[in-house]
């Protein structure tokens, strides 16, 4: 498996950085950013070969990671074109771009496979969903999964539209869940606590939930009325919550987070 990365930024690193901790060779990575600095980091944290554009190097790799803002990722794709093959495998991780946009820009390449990762690829906790294009075959899908296993979970929607509800339940999410945890440490310091005490317990908690959660068979709504006992702490708290509408409040911020994923497809697809 040989990989090239077009652009950089944290997910580009932390797919590096994953892929060579699963045993993929430093040798059989290649990262392409016009940022020298960037590329510089790159060589000395991985040990990974660089480059500055894209050129005929590039026919080496078996598939190209396309890690841009999407606001370039039309002239990226455009300089791109000339020197990617029919066999290759484009995998974007570029928010809000449509594959048939982005396969219009490389010149009508049909491999293409769109992804959402989120941001706790940084710490190989992620989760990833992936859409195949029209042209992707198995062992397409197979590569794809490979790279973006390296940081985490992956999870395959049989229509790229089903993106944009990825990108507004696991790509937005941890904000939604950093959001939460911001309030538990402000109830925590109105109860008297410090910041770390606070910390310590809204995030620990987090996480030990979650991971009950992700190993248990049971649904979250049965977990969480075994905690809740008639009449106590957590019930009271859950009333609350339920008078707010914070449920219902959740539910309507990640439909809008889906609705802005299309609005930015369709802004930039009209490049």
């Amino acid at each position: 498996m040989k990989i090239a990365f077009i652009g950089g930024g944290n997910m580009a690193s932390a797919l590096i950085g994953g892929l060579i901790r699963q045993g993929v060779a430093a040798s059989d990575l290649y990262a392409i950013d016009p940022d020298e600095a960037a590329r510089a980091r790159s060589a000395q944290q991985f040990g990974i070969g660089t480059g500055a554009s894209a050129d005929a190097a590039l026919a080496a790799y078996d598939a190209v990671v396309l890690a841009v803002k999407p606001q370039v990722v039309k002239t990226v794709a455009q300089a791109l074109s000339p020197w990617l093959s029919s066999r290759q495998l484009v995998i974007s991780i570029v928010a809000g771009i449509r594959s048939a946009d982005l396969s219009r820009w490389l010149g009508g390449h049909a491999r293409i496979v769109r992804t959402m990762p989120n941001t706790p690829a940084l710490i190989g906790m992620g989760a990833t969903g992936l859409a195949a294009g029209g042209g992707v075959d198995e062992a397409d899908r197979a590569l794809a999964s490979s790279v973006l296993g390296a940081v985490g979970q992956t999870v395959w929607v049989d229509d790229e539209a089903k993106i944009d509800a990825v990108t507004a339940i696991s790509g937005s999410g941890p904000a939604y869940v950093f959001y939460f945890i911001e309030a538990l440490e402000e109830a925590a310091r109105r109860l008297g606590m410090d910041a770390a005490q606070g910390r310590a317990l809204a995030a620990a908690t987090f996480a030990g939930a979650a991971q009950l959660a992700l190993q248990s068979d049971e649904p979250p709504s049965v977990l969480r009325e075994r905690v809740t006992s008639k009449g106590g702490t957590t019930a009271a708290a859950l009333a609350s919550f339920d008078a707010s509408g914070i449920k219902e409040a959740i539910v309507r911020g990640a439909l809008a987070a889906d609705a802005r994923a299309k609005d930015m497809g369709e802004e930039f697809g009209r490049q």
